[in-house]
């Protein structure tokens, strides 16, 4: 198995992008393409636990779209093999002072493109 084939490297960082730019705009209908419709696609969010499908777009639809602006940073993006991946970066939000955010992702690509299968995400103190 090849780890960090340049080509599918690329897919899963333009994925990786695509997700970021619509999580900072709101881009519901964006996220929520990019994560797998499948009762086993899960995200452990800071104050919630989502497992299913279901459950992850109804939080998005109900989350504030204020606040949502980020930067990232130490962003590791690996591919294992041409159909999964995984994504880890830091994150600071100006309403976390002396906080940093840690998300994680496992990407697989199926028919329809590369999809969110798990993610994690968690505020510790700086």
């Amino acid at each position: 198995m090849k780890i960090n084939d340049p080509a599918v490297l690329a897919e899963v960082e333009a994925a990786f992008a695509a997700y970021e730019t619509a999580l900072t705009t709101n881009d519901v209908e964006t996220l929520d393409a990019l994560f797998k419709d499948s009762p086993q696609t899960l995200r452990y969010g800071v104050g919630e636990n989502l497992y299913g499908y279901a459950e992850i777009a109804a939080f998005r639809a109900a989350r504030s779209p204020v606040g949502v602006m980020r930067t990232i940073e130490r962003t590791v993006i690996t591919a294992y093999g041409d159909a999964m991946a995984t994504a880890n970066t830091l994150f600071r939000r100006d309403s976390m002072a002396g906080k940093i955010g840690r998300q994680s992702q496992t990407w697989v690509k199926f028919p329809e493109g590369w999809r969110v299968v798990s993610a994690h995400v968690s505020v510790i103190a700086e």
